[in-house]
């Protein structure tokens, strides 16, 4: 297969040129998620493997999608206490070997919660935060996480995969920020401002 300038295209060249423009597509909050975006972006671009193919920890850097469910008409969002990692963070999983990191969101959202994904008008489908993040526990190893923008009423969300999560809840930006960080994925209140700054942004605009 050939790209558009007429060189040779490795059968995994497209994915990864549409990972890096996700990547670049990306805002950096701060300079630690410059820094996240530019090890992401590197990582990619160098061939290395991206993709989960043996649980937990194979290879050991892969790719995640998570996905911030917000009730926007309440100004909450929902976060899950998830059983393995024993934190509050959002939903999300593993992206598939090819797979878009958009449509892992799809794919999750109706696992996980039994909804079918909206994308935010925040962001529409692409990632809004990027963190690289050593896990816990065992099988340690680096996810490299998209952090996608959903939007739907808390009314919505009857059902969540009780085998992966031991709760779930809807709270506030404040009181996100309220709760102590070592509760909460490492990365959430950062997330949180960054929100707070577009949602403030997008009114100032509107």
């Amino acid at each position: 297969m050939t790209s558009a300038d007429g060189t040779l295209m490795r059968d995994d060249d497209r994915p990864r040129g549409r990972l890096l423009g996700l990547v670049g597509g990306i805002e950096p909050w701060d300079d630690q998620e410059r820094v996240h975006l530019e090890t992401a972006a590197r990582w990619i671009a160098g061939g290395a493997p991206v993709y989960r193919v043996r649980r937990p920890d194979v290879p050991a850097m892969h790719l995640v999608s998570y996905f911030v469910v917000l009730d926007d008409t309440r100004g909450r969002q929902l976060l899950v206490a998830h059983r393995r990692a024993g934190m509050w963070l959002p939903a999300g999983g593993h992206v598939e070997p090819g797979e878009d990191p958009w449509a892992t969101v799809v794919r999750e959202c109706r696992e996980e919660l039994g909804l079918e994904a909206a994308a935010s008008p925040i962001t529409g489908e692409f990632p809004f935060f990027l963190t690289v993040t050593r896990t816990r526990g065992q099988g340690v190893h680096t996810d490299v996480s998209l952090w996608y923008l959903l939007t739907a009423g808390a009314e919505t969300i009857t059902c969540w995969d009780r085998g992966e999560f031991d709760a779930v809840r809807w709270l506030t930006d404040e009181e996100v920020l309220a709760e102590s960080a070592e509760v909460l994925d490492p990365h959430l209140h950062r997330f949180t401002r960054k929100l707070q700054h577009a949602r403030t942004r997008r009114q100032q605009s509107g």
